[in-house]
């Protein structure tokens, strides 16, 4: 991408206008120290009680588990990221050990938590010149069931991880959107003291 058409409202690093979540990938393959730079970078996330509640299970491309992992996408996701170099199914664990005590318990913050490794894992990703593109456009039922997760742990997203190619590759329809995304202003996103957005 030569020119970001994104503008920050306020003074921030670049990497976080610079991220953006593209479907054309060049279909090269990923080692699997990169992938695990990217997870490292996710397991720094902050987290509730430190309870890292977050957990991230992967195929890399050529390797015996792609087809299985494309195969949990719907037909849609599935036409585009069969180019990408890893797929990353995003889960979290449910409970929690508190401090101290000796019982699991319901963790009602293991969602927000778990946005924040994702997020750390797209900025890392993005800082070493790969792309994510996250989804929810799958099969939750037959993941758990084929990727063989107990009961406790709640699925979130599929994750395509690739280097950006070139939007010809995608069906027409897609070309014209993979651009970075605009984002809502500030305004309506934050506001000091009453709820007023």
């Amino acid at each position: 991408m030569s020119a970001n058409p994104r503008v920050a409202e306020h003074a921030i690093d670049e990497q976080f206008i610079n991220r953006w979540s593209p479907r054309a990938f060049t279909a090269e393959p990923i080692s699997e120290a990169t992938l695990l730079s990217f997870l490292e970078a996710a397991r720094w996330a902050p987290s509730a009680y430190n309870s890292q509640p977050w957990r991230f299970l992967y195929a890399r491309r050529d390797t015996p588990n792609w087809e299985r992992y494309l195969g949990l996408l719907n037909e849609f996701n599935r036409s585009w990221a069969q180019h990408a170099s890893a797929l990353v199914i995003v889960l979290s664990k449910t409970t929690f050990t508190a401090p101290g005590a000796s019982e699991e318990t319901p963790a009602l913050w293991h969602t927000f938590d778990t946005g924040s490794a994702w997020g750390h894992l797209a900025l890392q990703a993005s800082i070493s010149g790969w792309h994510t593109h996250g989804m929810a456009g799958f099969d939750q039922e037959l993941t758990r069931k084929e990727l063989k997760i107990p009961e406790g742990y709640a699925l979130h997203a599929a994750v395509a991880i690739g280097k950006l190619g070139d939007k010809a590759s995608l069906a027409e329809g897609l070309q014209a959107r993979e651009v970075p995304s605009p984002r809502r202003s500030l305004s309506e996103l934050a506001a000091e003291g009453d709820f007023s957005l």
